[in-house]
């Protein structure tokens, strides 16, 4: 075992590929076939593994392995150093997006990643074919953490609010807007205060950001809600709504797009609800970094070719 003066000379940086892959898959069989290497191999591996942690790292349980709470944090830590490895490894001197081969990590909601994921990919097959995205769920560990968190990623997409001191590109704007299922017989072609006291919630939670601006906004005009059910995401909202008469608050853009089936109505907030500023934020570490310099350029021509954009956001 390696005690705390360990130096950095004697450690195996060939045990990083397969403590990330044995973590990952959970099996010596699986890891050695994304690896490409033979089981005794990797079985080897993970004994010196043991051995350098004085853990087990994967634990049976009954007809599978588990990982114990060490491995659990090994494993998001195993992954930052191989992303970390790669971008000091591939950097060049001059980058071409064209033959590049990175993978690019980027924290956020299912509502930033609906918004303009598929945007994104649109542009990179056009530019960077090799390159690669990761999206990561937004946790409050890496609100609350960042800047330092935000070394081991790329970006946060988020809207203003949260972080205060941090690198930012602004991306777009956007709205709280009221969603109720079609079939709703509660609500008339318009909302009223009244209506937002009586009827029945679907609110959205998220940990540190906990509820959304809107929903903040409306309980300090003393509405107070009556909540059926929490979600931790955007994307699960209408299946909460569908076939009864709660209501949800939900990003205008969001909602046009979860309307399109016929299945919801979207209305007006019957208040003066604070508008949303969606950005990017990052780290300035990667301040002059040419790939991802390119690739915060890349974002801004995903928000155009999503149809998204700075300024007012109408109805």
């Amino acid at each position: 075992m390696y005690g705390s003066g360990m130096r950095l000379e004697n450690v195996d940086f060939n045990l990083l590929l397969p403590l990330r892959a044995l973590l990952e898959e959970r099996s010596v069989s699986k890891a050695a076939e994304k690896l490409q290497r033979s089981q005794p191999a990797l079985s080897a591996a993970l004994s010196r593994l043991r051995t350098h942690f004085n853990d087990e790292l994967l634990e049976r349980r009954g007809n599978r392995y588990e990982l114990t709470p060490l491995a659990v944090q090994l494993l998001e830590r195993s992954y930052s150093a191989t992303v970390g490895m790669e971008r000091i490894f591939l950097a060049q001197a001059e980058f071409d997006p064209s033959t590049s081969s990175r993978e690019f990590t980027i924290v956020s909601s299912d509502y930033g990643m609906s918004a303009l994921g598929s945007s994104i990919l649109h542009v990179l097959a056009d530019e960077a074919p090799n390159v690669r995205l990761r999206f990561h769920n937004i946790s409050g560990a890496i609100v609350a953490n960042a800047p330092d968190s935000l070394r081991d990623y790329d970006g946060l997409f988020m809207p203003h609010g949260y972080l205060m001191n941090q690198n930012y590109d602004d991306l777009f704007d956007d709205r709280w807007v009221c969603i109720v299922d079609s079939g709703n017989t509660a609500v008339g072609d318009a909302l009223s205060l009244n209506d937002l006291s009586t009827l029945h919630w679907v609110f959205t939670y998220s940990g540190l950001a906990e509820f959304s601006a809107g929903a903040k906004q409306m309980q300090m005009l003393g509405i107070e809600p009556k909540i059926d059910a929490v979600s931790p995401g955007f994307l699960v909202v209408p299946s909460l709504l569908e076939g009864s008469d709660r209501i949800a608050l939900v990003q205008q853009s969001l909602a046009r797009r979860l309307a399109r089936g016929g299945g919801l109505r979207v209305l007006e907030c019957p208040f003066d609800v604070v508008p949303l500023r969606e950005a990017f934020w990052w780290n300035s570490v990667h301040a002059r970094d040419p790939e991802h310099v390119w690739f915060r350029h890349v974002l801004s021509r995903a928000v155009r070719h999503a149809g998204l954009s700075l300024g007012p956001t109408t109805a």
